[in-house]
């Protein structure tokens, strides 16, 4: 076990003088202290967030309207103004704009001069097809150049951009894309995984059909190109795709792409909406989230440059789909002049090294993934190896434990890991890292910039040192603009602020130091609650995973309101073990030592998976709805999880 605040890594002064933030700082006539920049930054929003328009020279007419009007959950941003997201992402003209790095080898770079001209003659396509201003442009699409493209092709118009990995189940797509009515729908005809490609042309056609708003379909034989060794660009749909779309024309992406244009950008409202994401809800239809041109500009330009540190000359790498929020920051890197790498692939093929290996070859200068991938490196005695020009490594998606964080620490000393949390509902990190603070194992540096996060306990009043619940108490330009189809805004305001009036709750527990660094503990609504004291799983799970014979855990409390139940452990074995009866003592005693004798399971069960959802999050609430007797079928969406045959497993007889 490491200890938690272990001191791992602190700035030296050439690496703070240096930093993209103190230049920042500076410019602002601010000192370099980062506690006093946030509380001015929250204290003053419209201040800070026209300060971050000055200094990246946003692209755009800024108006002559308030800043920031309303109150949470209304608030307007920069009444007047207006500005188009892919006209900042594309100012830049000379260089490697991307990147992309598909399992097979196959590797594509794209300069900013071809990646203008690729958007502008995507754009003409998608004119031609009858796409405007607010129209939608849904994607099945994995993390390749097309991609990527698209959105900003899309964006340019004003049209509306949603996408959807094609490993996602095709009730799944349709539960998302039906409720938005695209009027294009580009897709693949597969992918690859693990060595295996897997033909997704039915699923297409299934989606297609369930889509009766379609104009046109466009189809990227990715898979058929790979076998005819042809780039996918360059292929066209056989007979049977069109035949089997029952809606509207259907082309290839070279049929998208054959006549020039223009590159032009419809200026559009500092709210008019960029693009629609969804929660990983697991019950009822997916929320469509929907983020604005000018939030996500401001947003991802602060918290890129300020707390990624990144900029012109950065490459930038996070292993993500398209299906989560981090593909749409990782093509924020764009908008700091940094190079995205694209990576269709498994993080473990062909060997778990795969993503250490990448950020390698491509001279990677900051490197993102999700906490697991640290975790199985470390299990597996990964040694990174070469990353010379690696300057930071990025942690999200779960709590990382502190022998995460050490074990990257010796393995790359000098350099920094800085865990970040934030989610889908804003297209950030509110609490995250800044290359002016020390790393310490286990903690988060500092709430970011912007960000007013606060710690609030039973009673709705801000505690420090105090595991609460994770509410922001200001606005960010970031949050949702709105739900799709949800005009009076009741599920909008239902999802976020129907416990705090006017104060977003974000559904997880936090502790915040007296120094402003924070520690988060897991969902709020997963909590154990044993004796009357409440926990947070993530403690649980790095004293039980640290054991080599446990692959993967889920902890469940099935205590209600006034009666207290059982603690059920599940774990999955690493290959070989057994769950005997030294192993089930010694996790007793490790938890019963090192956390509480309150946290000793009362049962330990062994399970062929651990329920996660598409973006790796456990499933911990179903699993206990399950328990206490809700059918699986109405516990969980099947479709909105990674491994949905593993919840009959739960089941108790």
């Amino acid at each position: 076990m490491v200890a938690e605040g272990e001191l791992l890594w602190e700035p030296g002064e050439e690496i703070v003088a240096s930093a993209k933030l103190t230049r920042y700082l500076r410019w602002l006539g601010r000192s370099g202290d980062y506690e006093d920049a946030w509380r001015w930054s929250v204290e003053h929003p419209a201040e800070f967030w026209t300060s971050i328009w000055d200094y990246f020279d946003v692209i755009g007419d800024r108006g002559d309207g308030p800043v920031l009007s309303g109150e949470m959950p209304n608030v307007t941003w920069f009444a007047g103004s207006s500005i188009n997201y892919a006209e900042n992402a594309l100012r830049r003209t000379e260089g490697t704009a991307l990147v992309f790095v598909s399992e097979d080898g196959g590797r594509q770079e794209l300069t900013w001069a071809e990646l203008r001209e690729e958007v502008a003659r995507v754009r003409t396509g998608l004119v031609r097809l009858g796409v405007g201003r607010g129209d939608r442009v849904a994607a099945y699409l994995p993390n390749i150049p097309q991609a990527l493209i698209a959105c900003l092709a899309t964006a340019s118009l004003g049209a509306i951009w949603s996408a959807g990995s094609p490993d996602f189940g095709v009730p799944s797509i349709v539960d998302r894309f039906k409720q938005i009515e695209p009027k294009v729908l580009i897709a693949v005809d597969g992918y690859h995984y693990n060595g295996k490609s897997y033909d997704r042309s039915a699923a297409v056609n299934e989606i297609a059909a369930a889509l009766p708003t379609l104009r046109a379909t466009v189809w990227i034989p990715y898979l058929a190109a790979a076998d005819d060794g042809q780039a996918p660009q360059h292929a066209e749909p056989g007979p049977g795709h069109t035949e089997e779309v029952p809606h509207g024309e259907v082309i290839g992406w070279e049929g998208l792409r054959a006549e020039e244009g223009p590159l032009e950008f419809e200026r559009v409202p500092f709210d008019h909406p960029l693009w629609i994401l969804y929660s990983s809800g697991t019950t009822g239809l997916p929320k469509p989230i929907v983020h604005g041109h000018g939030g996500v500009v401001l947003e991802h330009l602060k918290s890129l440059a300020f707390h990624q540190d990144l900029g012109e000359g950065d490459v930038f790498f996070w292993y993500t789909t398209t299906g989560w929020m981090m593909w749409n920051y990782l093509i924020g890197g764009l908008l700091v002049g940094a190079t995205p790498v694209l990576y269709d692939g498994s993080a473990t093929f062909p060997s778990p090294a795969a993503l250490w290996r990448i950020a390698d070859s491509e001279d990677v200068t900051y490197f993102g993934v999700g906490a697991p991938y640290i975790m199985a490196s470390l299990k597996a005695g990964i040694r990174p190896e070469g990353l010379e020009r690696l300057r930071g490594v990025g942690s999200t998606g779960s709590p990382l434990p502190p022998e995460g964080f050490a074990w990257l620490a010796a393995e790359l000393p000098g350099t920094p890991l800085g865990s970040f949390s934030g989610g889908t509902d804003v297209c950030t990190g509110f609490v995250g890292a800044t290359m002016l603070h020390p790393i310490r194992a286990g903690i988060i540096p500092c709430r970011s910039l912007g960000a007013r996060v606060e710690s609030y306990d039973p009673a709705g009043k801000p505690v420090v040192g105090e595991v609460g619940e994770l509410v922001i108490t200001q606005p960010m330009p970031s949050m949702p603009v709105k739900f799709w189809n949800d005009p009076g805004g009741e599920r909008y305001t239902e999802s976020y602020f129907d416990v705090y009036p006017g104060v977003w709750r974000h559904g997880d527990w936090i502790k915040i130091n007296e120094d402003g660094s924070c520690v988060i503990y897991g969902r709020s609504d997963s909590t154990l609650n044993r004796g009357g004291v409440r926990m947070g799983t993530s403690e649980f799970y790095r004293v039980v995973e640290r054991f080599d014979e446990i692959a993967d855990s889920l902890v469940i409390d099935t205590g209600q309101l006034g009666q207290e139940g059982r603690l059920l452990l599940y774990v999955t074995l690493a290959e070989g073990a057994e769950l005997g009866e030294p192993l089930q003592r010694a996790i007793c005693d490790a938890l019963r030592t090192e956390l509480s004798p309150r946290h000793v399971p009362n049962e330990i069960h062994v399970v062929p998976g651990i329920p996660r959802t598409l973006s790796g999050k456990k499933l911990e609430v179903p699993v206990r709805k399950i328990l206490l007797g809700t059918p699986v079928e109405q516990a969980a969406n099947p479709d909105a999880m990674a491994n949905p045959e593993v919840l009959r497993h739960f089941v108790r007889e």
